[in-house]
């Protein structure tokens, strides 16, 4: 936990920190509201469609940007334009209005502002700490998100029972703490030559990937492996009709990956994987697979709780190796526009992954959709250790590239 030692690095991550928690409290919370107000399960599905399109449609301009401005400045207006969300949430509940179209344009400003902050966010990192401290770093990074993740939810549902805008003003203020503490670090203006935009320079972070097979690798490997592997998006369906659990039981099956993660983000801050960098990421995402097929196959809750911790601690070795290869293989120049592909595929992957899992469910039952989900994961893990054997041959992590 050295990096935390850096003043700048300290105040971007716990103000990052408070960002995530209003993030997850506020989809928490307006998934509620939504659902009191129309009973319509469809109106739930629109607000992740409402936040994942307008994501998907700014995020590689969003990474151009984050190479060729002050991501500290990006950083603070993306955030700004999150809380400018939480407002409006914030007002629509008050003025008890039914129009459920606010929410979802409230909704749709926090997806576009992930498509700035994300990118500008991972490339910003290894401008804030020496590079013998990016490892830390980097799970500083991850434990705090994850810590956000389990926690967020929890604080939004327990707000929610004192009311919605209790919960939307708690997340107001989150996010005003985010953009001071952001806003205070230094200066951060990417090694760039030129601030004019060139529409095809958008497209750089994808010439780049391509042209870096063990990246190229990393990155798609998890967009595949999570495409498959979606048992989280069936949670509800396992809790009630196969484990028999009430809502809190889904509550903790809901917070088991982010359990298991967080805990091995902590273990890598401490001891970072310095030899077979290549191996540890099959082998991350090779435990993610057979946690699926288990958790698939298994009647037991506490059985089921476990493996799904295994299944986020798998995962989280496969982020670490990722991220750092992200951040270190690319030029300072060039790393929004790379994190802006990596932010790209990991929203698809999450997205597309349930939206798999949901349609082969309603074909072959919740039990196969999760069991054949974690082979398929397996399956793309032996295909990809032949297809990329640069990537499965790495032992060191490369030096920073400047």
């Amino acid at each position: 936990m050295q990096a935390l030692s850096q003043r700048d690095f300290a105040r971007y991550a716990f103000g990052r920190l408070a960002g995530t928690l209003a993030w997850q409290m506020i989809n928490v919370v307006v998934g509620f509201q939504v659902w009191k107000i129309t009973r319509d399960p469809l109106d739930l599905g629109f607000i992740g469609l409402a936040q994942f399109l307008p994501f998907l449609a700014l995020v590689l301009p969003g990474g151009n940007i984050a190479d060729r401005f002050d991501r500290r400045i990006i950083i603070s207006i993306a955030y700004t334009a999150e809380l400018t969300g939480a407002v409006i949430l914030l007002a629509f509940t008050l003025s008890g209005s039914n129009r459920v179209e606010i929410a979802f344009a409230a909704v749709a400003l926090l997806g576009l502002a992930r498509a700035f902050w994300a990118p500008a966010g991972q490339a910003m990192t290894p401008n804030l700490v020496p590079k013998n401290l990016l490892p830390g770093a980097v799970s500083v990074n991850a434990v705090l998100f994850q810590v956000g993740v389990i926690v967020g939810p929890s604080i939004g549902g327990l707000l929610a029972v004192f009311g919605y805008h209790v919960a939307y003003g708690v997340a107001c203020a989150l996010l005003t703490f985010t953009v001071l503490m952001v806003s205070s670090v230094r200066p951060v203006r990417p090694q760039c030559t030129s601030t004019q935009w060139r529409w095809h320079a958008v497209l750089d972070g994808f010439r780049f990937v391509v042209s870096k097979k063990p990246l190229l690798g990393a990155i798609s490997l998890d967009l595949f492996a999570v495409l498959f592997g979606g048992a989280t998006a069936l949670l509800p369906v396992y809790a009630t009709d196969i484990l028999h659990v009430d809502s809190v039981g889904l509550g903790l099956l809901r917070a088991a990956p982010g359990v298991g993660a967080a805990v091995v983000a902590l273990w890598l801050g401490l001891r970072p994987i310095q030899n077979d960098a290549g191996r540890w990421m099959f082998g991350g995402v090779a435990a993610f697979g057979i946690a699926t097929i288990v958790f698939g196959l298994s009647t037991s809750f506490w059985l089921s709780m476990s493996v799904l911790v295994v299944l986020g601690a798998g995962d989280m070795v496969s982020v670490f190796v990722r991220s750092l290869l992200v951040q270190l293989e690319t030029p300072d120049a060039i790393r929004g526009r790379v994190s802006a592909v990596n932010s790209m595929f990991i929203g698809a992957s999450n997205e597309l992954g349930e939206f798999e899992s949901g349609v082969v469910a309603n074909w072959l039952g919740a039990v196969r959709a999760v069991v054949f989900g974690g082979i398929g994961t397996l399956l793309v893990v032996g295909a990809y250790m032949k297809l990329f054997p640069e990537l499965r041959k790495l032992d060191r992590f490369p030096d920073p590239v400047h």
